[in-house]
């Protein structure tokens, strides 16, 4: 038998006893109109309404896909509808327990198929990226003849984890993580729908709103967590689902974090304000505040980023790479796994020695440029490369400081007004140690007065 993706006997079953099947298998989008989300995908005319059908597409026929996005945002749904929505020959594989050969076999059933009673094939394969290179060669005769058109799903980069080959000869589809309002609409669905709850219960809008956070943008986690909850609550004889039996019931207690009011606020304030005062302890607390609250992860990151300048600056200077690479990593990953890059990050810069004296600096310069104490540039600094410039005396006998044995040339490169003006006064912390020596003999070098 070939390995449907649903096979006739499990869909049975479940019509006889929806039940039997989990909450977030039975709400399951029908057809690509339900689909909560991803509406950037679904538009008339896109690759998966052709698969499924919708729109003609006369001699250019529906094109590979490879659906790459975080769990939980409906690739296997969406290979799903197709199932359900085409005529076409279905078969699924999952790169977990699949190999060579039995790509192969689908691949030979595909064209025995077509060549026999004109029916296309389209295989669904889960978990693309954990094919081998060798295993992934094995798709490009069948996608580039079109012997089978191919949905392949990954949570990991495409461009990293499938070859080149295989992505040129496919449609690359980007899923974004669900919002808020998707998963409200999602879990209103559930409770009325009747494949699902058939408004056997109320859910309260503080019960919701941790519903929300717990999901974390993820349709099946957020089921997984409505069910587990309503059988406790119907269990319990109650008529809505409390948000005290939802914490029982998801072992996770809800957190007082406003994402869009004071809490929001405060949390990031003070995450970064322990950074600042070298307390690694409270700064994890205030992080792991904000990661079980659902914090965006994006936002998290880039308040790390602003803290490795404005509070780490120089007396480490791996501490923005650091917290730049973190932020990368984090829009590759997402949570749950994005959790231990911040917490990465956050222990480094805690742990960092600190000087704010780069933010100092820059705000010192900025408030004189407001205040006017600007002036013309020194004329021998002045471009000298267009026809006229020697004739004004623009960068005339300006010194070429790499002509120089030490690098450097006494001359002056301020505006007038501001020619013996410092405004980088480094710490001796850390790194910037060396710094504060090189400032002060460069300085020397170049001839400035102290102020």
């Amino acid at each position: 038998m070939e390995p449907d993706l649903f096979t006739a006997a499990a869909e049975e079953r479940q019509e006889k006893d929806p039940a039997a099947s989990p909450l977030a298998v039975r709400m399951r989008p029908r057809t690509l109109d339900e689909v909560m989300g991803q509406q950037h995908l679904l538009k008339p005319g896109s690759p998966l309404r052709r698969l499924v059908g919708e729109s003609g597409g006369g001699p250019a026929g529906p094109s590979s896909v490879i659906l790459w996005g975080p769990p939980g945002t409906g690739k296997t749904t969406l290979a799903y509808v197709v199932s359900k929505a085409t005529n076409k020959r279905f078969v699924e594989l999952s790169a977990i327990t699949a190999g060579v050969k039995e790509v192969r076999a689908v691949i030979e059933g595909a064209r025995r198929a077509t060549g026999g009673y004109g029916k296309e094939t389209v295989l669904f394969l889960d978990e693309i990226h954990r094919f081998s290179k060798a295993q992934q060669d094995s798709l490009l005769p069948a996608v580039e003849n079109r012997w089978v058109t191919l949905i392949a799903a990954t949570t990991e980069n495409p461009y990293f984890s499938v070859i080149s080959p295989l992505l040129s000869r496919s449609l690359l589809l980007t899923l974004e993580p669900l919002t808020d309002d998707d998963i409200r609409g999602l879990l209103r669905r559930a409770l009325s729908d009747e494949r699902g709850l058939k408004d056997a219960l109320g859910l309260p809008e503080d019960t919701e709103e941790h519903l929300l956070r717990i999901a974390g943008g993820d349709a099946r986690r957020a089921l997984t967590a409505l069910e587990a909850a309503a059988g406790a609550a119907l269990d319990q004889g109650e008529s809505e689902i409390s948000l005290q039996t939802l914490e029982q019931t998801v072992d996770r207690a809800a957190v007082t974090y406003d994402r869009d009011g004071d809490q929001h606020y405060d949390v990031a304030s003070a995450l970064i304000k322990s950074i600042r005062g070298s307390d690694v302890d409270a700064a994890l607390h205030y992080l792991a505040r904000m990661i079980e609250a659902g914090e965006d992860p994006r936002f998290i990151a880039r308040r790390l980023m602003i803290s490795a300048s404005e509070d780490i600056g120089l007396a480490d200077p791996q501490a923005l790479p650091l917290a730049v690479a973190a932020a990368q990593a984090v829009a590759m990953i997402g949570f749950p796994e994005a959790a231990l890059t911040l917490s990465h990050a956050t222990i480094a810069l805690a742990l960092a020695p600190k000087s704010n004296a780069a933010t100092t600096a820059i705000g010192a310069a900025m408030e004189d440029v407001r205040k006017g104490h600007a002036g013309p540039v020194p004329a021998h600094l002045r471009d000298g490369h267009y026809k006229g410039a020697a004739k004004l005396g623009h960068a005339q006998g300006y010194v070429y400081p790499h002509d120089l044995a030490e690098g450097i040339a006494e001359q002056q490169y301020a505006p007038d007004a501001l020619k013996d003006r410092e405004y980088y006064t480094p710490t001796r912390h850390g790194a910037e140690a060396r710094y504060a020596d090189a400032v002060e003999w460069t300085r020397n070098r170049l001839g400035r007065k102290r102020s």
